[in-house]
């Protein structure tokens, strides 16, 4: 009996009272090194990549449960997008030197933006050195595309659109709309037709139970907004599977990512794809 192997492109995991809430909300998931070990290998999950959140001096405290579980080998291929910090990047180069540190690890595998989130846009020239790091250590670049879960988010920021200048002035990086810019998926689905170097994970179209999944699931009007822009771009060899967990259990949204996605395209989809833009991700074959 064939399995198919999965890459989770997109997970969360810290130490973020956030983020524990959410886990407690969604079923009572197990929101901790075990409970995400667990899930990783019920699912069939062969590698995972952790969202790291950006690095902010108050809440340096956050960032354990990251390191524990990747940098500690607790779970074994498990890696890490490095996030960044903007407001960090105007006034100091420590910024810029620490997500240079962790691209040397061997664990860090990529970079991630939060625009939405803070108040610049990926094209502004703050993110310059950054996008130079990418170059130099031949990293994708993960950025947050479409709603945010804070009120305080300005979506102007975040709109899919805005990846395009960036994707025609570094054409050598290769960028990720994240959950493919929700609502804008039509857009995020033009991002991709249009520049060779632009992808989109599938991360984050619900939050909620196996039961809150099941009831999307069957919520037409919702599930055929996702698909006109899957065909529409008809580039499966340019989408990721990612499960944003905590927000979601693994299992149910793993179906519902095969719900969308034609079978001849799943391989692609939930693993090929991962590995191609993840370039550094060595295991799992």
């Amino acid at each position: 009996m064939y399995i198919l192997k999965i890459i989770d492109a997109h997970l969360h995991f810290t130490n973020s009272e956030g983020l524990k809430q959410t886990a407690e909300n969604i079923g009572k998931l197990d929101y901790s090194v075990e409970g995400l070990h667990k899930e990783l290998i019920q699912s069939n999950v062969v590698a995972g990549v952790v969202m790291s959140t950006p690095r902010r001096k108050i809440l340096e405290s956050q960032y354990s449960a990251e390191s524990i579980i990747i940098e500690d080998k607790k779970i074994d291929n498990l890696f890490s997008c490095v996030g960044v910090n903007p407001d960090e990047l105007v006034n100091s180069n420590k910024e810029l030197d620490f997500v240079e540190e962790e691209l040397k690890k061997n664990s860090v595998i990529g970079i991630k933006l939060y625009p939405g989130y803070y108040h610049f846009y990926v094209h502004d020239s703050i993110y310059d050195p950054i996008y130079a790091l990418a170059i130099k250590y031949n990293v994708p670049v993960a950025i947050h595309c479409g709603a945010t879960q804070s009120a305080t988010g300005l979506l102007k920021y975040s709109h899919p659109l805005t990846v395009d200048e960036l994707a025609v002035k570094y054409p050598d990086i290769k960028f990720i709309i994240c959950h493919m810019g929700v609502p804008w998926f039509m857009d995020a689905a033009q991002m991709i037709m249009k520049n060779d170097n632009v992808y989109t994970d599938l991360s984050g179209l619900i939050a909620g139970d196996k039961a809150e999944i099941e009831k999307v699931k069957n919520t037409r009007l919702y599930t055929e907004l996702i698909q006109q822009g899957l065909v529409y771009a008809n580039r499966y060899d340019k989408i990721l599977y990612g499960s944003d967990w905590p927000l979601v259990q693994m299992e149910p949204y793993i179906d519902f990512i095969k719900y969308l996605i034609p079978e001849e395209h799943h391989e692609n989809v939930f693993y090929n794809n991962a590995k191609k833009v993840f370039s550094k991700i060595k295991s799992g074959d």
